[in-house]
């Protein structure tokens, strides 16, 4: 099973614009439209923090307790070793070839119903559903035994794993523009230690106390029902990004779209709807101003590459962790399992690196290429030793090694697409990356994994892993080479480099150069 890294993209997507929002009016930092900063200043948007700072700080808190008490499940990391147990007594083949692949396409399923209804009904509605799913795993586990039945397991995993996005996005409903670094950090946070504890509980329990499967997964219910009781006593958020905005929201949303460039140039395909509209027309045209904008996101390089490096290498990087410990489960055989202790050390050195990441000082419009290329490389390398050995430790070693290298570029991915973007505009790139990402993975699921496919032992899988970062590390190489010969010889024609920034940057976007265009949803884009 994989571990809770789903949130990492769209907590961190609001955690980066803390000195965005120190420049007004913008207020992600990606164009000088009206409406964001209308929205952070509005007295009505949202009243409720406005008017009793104690009362949403106490929402925070309450929060950021629900996602480490939702992220305690001792059992996780033990799922695959109890499927393959005298317990449950499925058989390798079974378990990989049958059981496993229904996770992704149940993810895949449910992904945009989540992703819309999440917005719609205030995220609540869907943060009980993800409870409700946790709760069934664990009864399931506890008490099926057929195949159909772990099918149906897995089933409910991926709607668990489709509505971690509503607690990514809740709490920032929950406080104004000023707050999102602050309170991104508290609820991420808040989920690592919560993993984190859980792994080592799980550990604990296995290694020291020698619980049995059977009470370890009845922890986890205990855990998992206690969280859906949290959430049932979450506060209803009053506005949303694109269903529940206040009239102040609307107006100067309205507002903004009457100056961008797709209305200069289209003013009446473009124009948008007077703010008196309906609702459900204003919802309509949202939408539609959404939709229009992706053309204009995908022509420009820096949103294109770090957009594709989110839908292939998380592709790799989720089948890696879906089948990682079926493969730890053939090669120990007979020894002890490790898995909690493993998860736990993946999930620190991960926190570690996207922590470090932040502090890296680069020119990422000359050098993404080449990092990216890099950093694949290196996880593929680690991927052709785990399929190669026999020994589990190295297998261990090599997965917390491949963990921490894709979690170091999350928050640079994560950066470089939201700084360009408005908030609606870069809430809808995220998760139609995402969803990409699982059809590509359901694809390959289907090819190489599924019994109605090839049906690849997991060894011969993880060969397959192999050879698809390679591909894109070759794939990588080649633009680097093509974007840095292209840089030095534009340094080269402007008298050593007059054109180009001269000094590293932290973390931020990639400058305007005179082969991009500025996006339609705002004047100009800040470099």
């Amino acid at each position: 099973m994989a571990a809770d890294d789903t949130v990492g993209g769209e907590d961190q997507l609001e955690r980066d614009r803390k000195t965005d929002a120190e420049v007004p009016p913008s207020e992600d930092g990606s164009v000088e439209a009206a409406a964001p900063a209308v929205e952070a200043q509005s007295p009505d948007d949202p009243p409720e923090e406005v008017k009793d700072r104690s009362k949403w700080k106490m929402s925070v808190i309450y929060l950021c307790v629900y996602g480490f008490m939702a992220s305690i499940k001792p059992g996780e990391p033990f799922i695959t070793p109890l499927l393959l147990s005298d317990d449950k007594n499925f058989t390798m083949q079974q378990v990989t070839n049958e059981i496993t692949p229904v996770l992704t396409y149940s993810y895949m399923a449910v992904l945009v119903p989540a992703f819309l209804l999440t917005d719609l009904l205030r995220y609540k509605p869907v943060l009980i559903v993800q409870g409700v799913s946790q709760a069934v795993i664990w009864v399931i586990l506890l008490r099926g035994d057929t195949l159909l039945q772990m099918q149906f397991m897995e089933f409910f995993y991926g709607i668990t794993m489709a509505c971690r996005l509503a607690y990514s996005s809740y709490i920032f409903s929950l406080v104004n523009l000023a707050l999102y670094q602050r309170v991104a950090s508290y609820s991420r946070t808040s989920v690592l230690l919560g993993v984190f504890m859980s792994s080592v509980l799980g550990q604990l329990c296995k290694s020291v106390g020698q619980v049995s499967y059977f009470t370890l997964n009845a922890i986890s219910l205990g855990f998992t029902s206690f969280g859906l009781l949290l959430s049932l006593c979450l506060p209803w958020p009053k506005r949303s990004l694109f269903f529940n905005r206040t009239k102040e929201q609307e107006q100067s949303y309205q507002a903004a779209l009457a100056k961008s460039e797709l209305d200069r140039m289209n003013p009446k395909e473009g124009a948008p709807a007077p703010a008196s509209a309906s609702a459900s027309c204003w919802k309509d045209s949202v939408f539609l101003q959404m939709l229009l904008e992706l053309k204009n996101v995908a022509k420009r390089p820096n949103l294109r590459l770090w957009s594709l490096w989110w839908i292939f290498n998380s592709t790799g990087y989720y089948l890696v962790l879906f089948y990682v410990h079926i493969l730890w489960s053939k090669v120990q055989k007979d020894q002890k399992v490790y898995n909690g202790a493993v998860e736990a050390a993946s999930t620190l050195l991960s926190a570690m690196t996207s922590f470090t990441a932040g502090y890296v000082k680069i020119k990422w419009n000359v050098w993404s290429e080449l990092v990216i290329g890099v950093i694949t490389a290196a996880q593929a390398g680690l991927l052709l030793l785990m399929q190669t050995t026999n020994n589990v430790w190295v297998c261990y070693v090599a997965y917390v090694l491949f963990r921490g290298f894709y979690q170091f570029l999350v928050p640079i991915a994560t950066f470089q697409i939201a700084s360009s973007l408005t908030k609606e505009l870069c809430a809808l790139v995220f998760g139609i990356n995402t969803f990409l990402g699982t059809v590509l993975k359901s694809i390959i699921n289907l090819i190489f994994s599924d019994k109605r496919g090839l049906g690849l032992d997991v060894h011969d899988q993880f060969l397959v892993y192999f050879f698809y970062l390679t591909i894109l590390t070759l794939t990588y190489f080649t633009c680097a080479a093509v974007v840095i010969f292209r840089h030095f010889r534009r340094q080269s024609d402007a008298g050593g480099g007059g054109g180009e920034q001269a000094t590293p940057t932290e973390l931020l976007p990639v400058p305007l150069d005179s082969e991009e265009q500025p996006l339609s949803n705002g004047n100009s884009v800040k470099a």
